[in-house]
């Protein structure tokens, strides 16, 4: 195991809990159906982010190679991808949080990028 990525996992999945919970019963009052929609595409992407490196993290030692890599390509795009997400979501009380909109797309690339890492390490490992 490592703990490290599990604690980094489990702090990932516990925020997503909590944005999910806050989206559904907090933000209906602030945000239009379709913004909170938004907001929830991004609680859902980091939940996904969170359980695989929850499931990564307690299999390290069947992986013949590091997560470095991965976990911080994972984060980053996390950050990125559902952080801006949420701040988009509050564009119409702060418009300067629009622009927040272009950076998705990198956070979304850097969770691609991270499994494509991984994919590329575990073609490489010898039989």
């Amino acid at each position: 195991m490592s703990k490290s990525v599990v604690i980094l996992a489990s702090i990932l999945l516990c925020t997503a809990i909590i944005l999910g919970a806050m989206a559904a019963h907090g933000l209906e009052e602030l945000l239009s159906a379709g913004l909170i929609e938004t907001f929830e595409k991004g609680v859902r992407y980091q939940f996904y982010a969170g359980f695989a490196l929850l499931i990564l993290g307690f299999a390290k030692e069947k992986l013949a190679f590091s997560l470095r890599w991965f976990v911080r390509l994972t984060v980053a795009g996390v950050i990125l991808f559902s952080g801006c997400i949420y701040g988009y979501s509050f564009h119409e009380q702060i418009p300067s949080l629009k622009p927040l909109v272009y950076l998705v797309p990198i956070g979304g690339s850097l969770m691609i990028a991270a499994w494509i890492v991984f994919t590329i390490q575990l073609i490489r490992l010898q039989k």
